[in-house]
């Protein structure tokens, strides 16, 4: 049987699994994180309702622009305020609203074809 194996893998950081800590990323453990392809970085993410473009600005600062941001909204999928959703598309970045255990297993999959996109990871609890 033939085995489909990438030999390797795009740079950048990689969400290694989930602790009840929250994201376990490259051997740091991130209660909430955002994730470019160049670094992971700790976020202190605002409840959901209260998101804005603002809390963005690590990733709205990349060069270039990322394709678009995978949102991950904590343990469920909710969709954000609109306004946000509608600031960051003014900018030109699109946001992918999922729950934050698929927009980590996301990331890994367009990582690996090597988009150039950013997460917002938000904490499971």
């Amino acid at each position: 049987m033939a085995r489909w194996q990438r030999e390797e893998q795009a740079s950048g950081p990689l969400v290694q699994g989930f602790t009840a800590g929250g994201f376990s990323v490259d051997g740091n453990v991130y209660r909430a994180v955002f994730l470019t392809p160049e670094s992971a970085a700790l976020w202190d993410a605002p409840a959901l309702g209260e998101l804005s473009a603002e809390d963005f600005a690590p990733l709205l600062a990349l060069d270039p622009a990322p394709e678009f941001i995978l949102l991950g909204t904590g343990s469920a999928c909710t969709f954000p305020p609109r306004p946000l959703i509608r600031a960051l598309e003014e900018r030109g970045v699109g946001v992918e609203i999922m729950d934050s255990r698929a927009a980590a297993r996301t990331w890994s999959l367009l990582r690996n074809e090597e988009r150039w996109i950013a997460a917002a990871l938000m904490p499971l609890d």
